[in-house]
């Protein structure tokens, strides 16, 4: 009896130690992969807001450079820079034009303020008290021009935000460091507006450098740094610039609101301290605290007591222990596997998003430095650029829609890609081109199609153009053939193509696909002629990467 209470003792004792060091284990393992995949997700989301914040401050600089000795007191200044900013499509809630007016200037601008229709020309301070024209002494930054114009925005044209205190502020950040600078975060429109942040970019005159006015774009600051959805591992919260001891956070109603800082849980003294990570934008620091959602130290104590409860429970059965030992690890593992996997498949995916914005930008620098070529008119090259620029933006949404499996061929001439869309008759078989070709071709039909309205045809009207394609051959060897044929034109009333068109038509886009193309004139019409292997044209070599990339992630069981 004694020997059987020893050796039922022992066994006790063994179930207890085991037990006991598959508790710590599972709690070790949980807590690590817990505290690995919420640093990851931390990591990535900081770099997503960091990545649409470098997007907005490149809107700021290229609209700012887009503006050649403007007559600062004009009313109409954004005008010419429609098309551009909404090229962009980013999420600005409104864009304005600042002018830097002496006070001599001010009667002038009050003019071309009532001469643009706007609502209340008076140049007024910023929060529309009158203004006496004889009391400034020095520059008064007043908003010349707002986009979009509708019955909130039209009421601001003609305040002077000399002394407001975030805006004055932001603009003599921007003034001193020439750079974008960043507002602190204030309410839009209306004072129970939406919060958000504005940014201001100087406008300098380009031989002098003298400071001209600012060009600014306001942005809501819950979807550009607070966004979040209900299956993350944290909550974002922003440290707020203005007052040390809040921050702000989106509330059930979607809005943002001010806090006191503290954990997202009750209880703070139980909540993980924040991970707070830093982000620049219009030369600030934003300080953006992620808060888990989850302790990672409760759930790896709740599972340790699970584990070494059921160890317990089956102390009398050794091999039924052991063999939970053995499954739990075994499943532990197989999950730390498959979040490693899901990383490295993250990170494929983050290189070949990196590799196909670096291809785009490279055509899209090609395309500048061959528009906007030494000795060119600039506002010939201003429309070529932003029609082709357009057209990269046309296929770029073409292949988001369609997640970059391919391009529709027959969507690469509708209206919103080409000028003159309604003067071609397009045929041709349903194929969907790759990402690549899909670039190469619609700056090839932006670059013909834009001829078709240079001057008129032989019989006195707008040539009429078709466009037909067909695919020839055996399945395996076949051939792409496109033809675009402007009828009743010559070479003697058909301008001549420019520098880029040339090599686009003759080199770029043949070589893109692996064929060769030609141009010529018949005796009533233009014709070009591009073929090519359908092996490059459709790649199912990029489609199935794309494929396997975009694939839902399995759950290893």
């Amino acid at each position: 009896m004694v020997r059987l209470g020893f050796i039922i003792g022992f066994i006790a004792l063994l179930g207890m130690l085991l037990s006991g060091l598959a508790a710590y284990r599972a709690h070790d393992q949980e807590l690590t992969v817990n505290r690995i995949a919420l640093s990851r997700a931390i990591d990535v989301s900081a770099s997503l807001v960091q990545d649409r914040l470098t997007e907005r401050e490149l809107l700021a600089r290229v609209a700012s450079g887009l503006f050649h000795s403007p007559t600062v007191t004009k009313a109409d200044m954004l005008k010419p820079l429609r098309a551009s900013i909404y090229a962009f499509k980013t999420d600005f809630v409104v864009t304005g034009w600042i002018a830097r007016l002496q006070p001599n200037d001010l009667q002038q601008a009050r003019a071309e303020l009532q001469g643009a229709g706007f609502p209340n020309p008076d140049i007024r301070s910023f929060n529309d008290s009158p203004l006496d024209p004889a009391v400034p002494t020095g520059p008064i930054d007043v908003l010349m021009d707002v986009e979009p114009r509708n019955n909130q925005t039209e009421r601001f044209p003609g305040r002077a935000y000399n002394g407001q205190p975030m805006l004055d502020a932001m603009l003599q950040q921007a003034l001193q460091t020439r750079q974008p600078a960043a507002s602190a975060p204030l309410p839009l429109l209306r004072p129970d507006g939406h919060i958000g942040v504005v940014l201001a970019t100087p406008v300098l005159q380009e031989i002098s450098g003298q400071l001209l006015g600012f060009i600014t774009f306001s942005y809501e600051l819950a979807p550009l740094m607070l966004t979040n959805d209900d299956m993350s591992l944290f909550s974002i919260a922003l440290r707020n610039p203005v007052s040390s001891a809040t921050e702000l956070v989106i509330d059930a109603n979607d809005r943002v609101v001010a806090r006191p800082q503290a954990g997202a849980a009750e209880d703070v003294s139980s909540a993980p301290p924040p991970v707070v990570r830093t982000v620049t934008f219009g030369g600030r620091d934003w300080q953006l605290a992620y808060y888990a959602k989850t302790n990672p130290e409760q759930r790896a104590l709740e599972l340790a007591a699970v584990v070494a409860a059921i160890g317990f429970a089956l102390t009398a059965i050794i091999c039924g222990l052991f063999g939970y030992i053995a499954y739990n690890n075994v499943r532990m593992s197989r999950e730390i596997r498959m979040r490693i996997g899901f990383e490295h498949r993250l990170t494929a995916v983050i290189d070949e998003l990196n590799h196909r914005v670096k291809n785009i930008l490279a055509v899209i620098q090609s395309i500048v430095t061959r528009t906007m070529r030494h000795g060119a008119d600039i506002d010939v090259a201003r429309d070529l650029l932003i029609g082709r620029i357009h057209a990269m933006s046309n296929v770029v949404s073409l292949l988001s829609e369609s997640r970059w499996q391919g391009v529709p061929l027959k969507g690469l001439f509708e209206a919103r890609a080409i000028p003159n869309a309604d003067r071609i008759a397009v045929s041709g078989p349903d194929i969907s081109v790759s990402a690549r070709a899909a670039q190469s071709l619609s700056l090839l039909f932006f670059e013909l199609a834009s001829h078709t309205d240079e001057g008129l045809s032989l019989v006195g009207k707008h040539p009429h153009v078709v466009a037909q394609w067909s695919v020839e051959g055996d399945p395996r060897d076949a051939m792409f053939h496109f033809r675009w044929e402007e009828f009743n034109t010559s070479a003697a009333t058909r301008r001549a193509d420019s520098e880029f068109g040339v090599i686009l038509l003759d080199r770029v886009a043949p070589e893109a696909l692996g064929g060769t193309a030609k141009r010529y004139f018949t005796d009533v019409s233009y014709v070009y002629e591009l073929v090519a292997p359908m092996a490059t044209v459709v790649d199912l070599t990029e489609r199935d990467r794309t494929d396997r990339l975009s694939a839902p992630v399995r759950r290893v069981k």
